[in-house]
């Protein structure tokens, strides 16, 4: 048997030579067999392939591998693993270049698929065409746009996504796995790129179609001077990033205005209640790839009441307490807060508008701190009737706005 070698892979080197902190080192082992690992003490944990922790550092180390295509979809997959699998070989079933690197312990670099050159020149390209086999590396390929978003997806590589979504490969995506890679995405600096990359291969129209019908759709101008709801949406998940917000507002801004998509063309560019029509396609969309609740809660309230906030500086102390009540704003202020944030978002993703003033959700802030203030257990134990706790809460309420106003 060939002498056991170890090599660091993937993200731990692209990461290094683009000058970004590593977080997680990931070793491929060539010339070695399962049951050298065991012997060295190393502790399995690869289910589909044989993967092992290192008895000290707890770190993973894979066994070179071979993978051949069996069957549709991301998990039809047979592996290969044995000592004859060479370096070369491992690397080859790699989805991108960059990410096919691999450093010996000294330090020297392996580089047989020209990665250090599509790193320099800022390109995504796949390693071979076995990058068709797997629909995942269409998301991934999307998803690392989103985080290097100065990196280009090479021509090659779109035209061979846009043959894979041809085939129907992307149909066999299972949901989480389609969700997994979205929310990533989502997380990343430039979350729009992700998006933009797969609207380019047609893969968004096939997993996302509620979104992809968005470009296109204009809006009134004197509102949205950047006009088309696409791109409006995409500066919104972009300012959302920018401000380092959490993911369930980012997909909340991604999903708030996917009614204008169904907008009749005779009423265009208006778009009277869509609000309502967002949140049942937001329905669709969040069974379809079973999104997480916290995620689905909050894109619901803010699909549903984004466009009434702007209408609070307008409203009577009674309807701006109500509307904190539809909210829920009393019982759940870290999701009342997350609301106005998204819709911050909303607002200032708009071009020329960036810096926007925001009175409407500062009203709403200070209400909210005002009705907060009041002690509901000592009105109830002053009430004598039970039944007339509810109205007399309501009002002393309505009190500390109407002060506030």
């Amino acid at each position: 048997m060939a002498e056991m070698q170890v090599y660091i892979v993937g993200g731990a080197v692209r990461d290094e030579l683009l000058g970004l902190p590593v977080k997680d080192k990931d070793y491929v082992v060539v010339g070695s067999t399962p049951q050298a690992m065991l012997d060295n003490g190393y502790k399995p944990v690869g289910k589909d392939f044989p993967v092992f922790l290192h008895p000290k550092t707890h770190e993973e180390y894979a066994l070179a591998r071979t993978e051949r295509k069996t069957a549709a979809g991301y998990k039809g997959f047979a592996v290969h693993a044995s000592p004859e699998v060479t370096l070369e070989e491992d690397l080859a079933r790699r989805d991108l270049t960059i990410n096919a690197i691999a450093k010996t312990e000294n330090g020297e670099l392996i580089d047989p698929f020209n990665g250090l050159a599509d790193l320099k020149s800022k390109t995504l390209r796949h390693v071979s065409d076995a990058f068709a086999e797997d629909p995942v590396r269409i998301l991934r390929a999307a998803r690392f746009a989103a985080r290097f978003a100065d990196f280009t997806v090479a021509p090659e590589t779109n035209q061979l996504m846009q043959q894979m979504v041809q085939a129907g490969e992307v149909d066999a995506l299972v949901p989480e796995r389609v969700w997994q890679e979205l929310s990533k995405g989502l997380m990343e600096a430039k979350p729009s790129r992700m998006f933009e990359v797969l609207r380019d291969c047609g893969a968004l129209q096939k997993i996302l179609p509620e979104l992809d019908r968005l470009w296109g759709v204009p809006q009134p101008p004197q509102h949205h001077p950047e006009i088309d709801t696409g791109v409006h949406v995409m500066m919104v998940i972009d300012y959302a990033a920018k401000q380092d917000f959490s993911l369930p507002i980012r997909f909340a801004a991604l999903m708030h205005d996917l009614g204008k998509g169904t907008t009749p063309k005779d009423v265009l560019p208006r778009h009277i209640g869509h609000e309502i029509r967002s949140v049942d396609l937001l329905k669709d969309v969040s069974k379809r790839l079973r999104v997480p609740n916290d995620c689905k809660e909050l894109a619901h309230i803010v699909a549903k009441f984004h466009g009434k906030l702007h209408q609070a500086s307008k409203m009577r102390a009674d309807t701006l307490l109500e509307f904190l009540m539809e909210l829920d704003a009393i019982r759940q202020p870290a999701r009342f807060g997350d609301f106005l944030k998204a819709c911050e978002a909303d607002s200032r993703g708009r071009t020329g508008l960036e810096n926007c003033d925001l009175p409407e959700a500062e009203l709403l802030k200070l209400a909210l701190k005002k009705v907060l203030s009041i002690d509901a257990g000592e009105i109830a134990k002053s009430i004598e009737s039970p039944e007339k706790i509810k109205a007399a809460l309501f009002e002393t309420r309505l009190i500390a706005i109407k002060k506030l106003m």
